[in-house]
């Protein structure tokens, strides 16, 4: 982990950017069974594989982040092993099985840590689908130990740290889109939309 007093806290979501790789759309059972479990479901709805196939043009390279979907970012096995054991404070990696692709590496990252701290009173009222748009953070209860966490008011979606998008960004360049949720800095203006495609 970054050492955390030398830097501003902050939040993000992130996503795959628009440009010209392939990325993974989902198993759509995989996703609901995902969201049950992220919704407070049984444990027999905890993924053990994810199941997903690329989309994009032949030409295109492959994508190290290649899922937008909020609750279930997938790396890259080189950006996996570069994060080492801090993955592991926040969840698991969980193989992803692509369709027709025998060789390529890819993890699930399942955030199994939930964290209240999200200021309620300063925060927008969460959506019926649990989204937040305005999101405010009490720094006292950020968890800044951990890459990503999840909100028990919008748990189908993963909120990262910054030290940790800052680590992904500079592994894979500009195939990160990430989105300011919060900043600790008042001057720092978050993503007007952060959680829409």
């Amino acid at each position: 982990m970054t050492d955390q007093a030398e830097k501003v806290m902050s939040t993000f979501r992130l996503l795959p950017s628009l440009s010209e790789c392939h990325h993974l759309s989902s198993n759509s059972f995989d996703s609901r069974r995902l969201m049950r479990w992220q919704g407070g479901g049984s444990e027999a709805d905890r993924p053990t594989r994810w199941r997903a196939e690329w989309m994009g043009e032949g030409h295109w390279p492959k994508s190290e982040f290649p899922s937008g979907y909020p609750g279930a970012p997938v790396l890259s096995r080189r950006l996996a092993e570069s994060f080492g054991d801090d993955l592991a404070a926040a969840g698991r990696l969980v193989p992803v099985d692509i369709e027709g692709a025998k060789d390529d590496e890819y993890f699930l990252y399942l955030v199994e840590r939930v964290v209240d701290c999200l200021d309620t009173r300063r925060s927008s009222k969460p959506k019926r689908s649990g989204e937040i748009k305005k999101a405010v953070f009490l720094p006292e209860r950020l968890p800044v130990d951990l890459p990503a966490f999840r909100l028990p008011q919008f748990p189908r979606a993963v909120q990262w740290n910054g030290w940790a998008a800052d680590r992904l960004i500079e592994l894979t360049g500009d195939q990160i889109e990430a989105r300011l949720l919060w900043s600790e800095d008042p001057t720092a203006v978050p993503h007007a939309d952060p959680w829409g495609i």
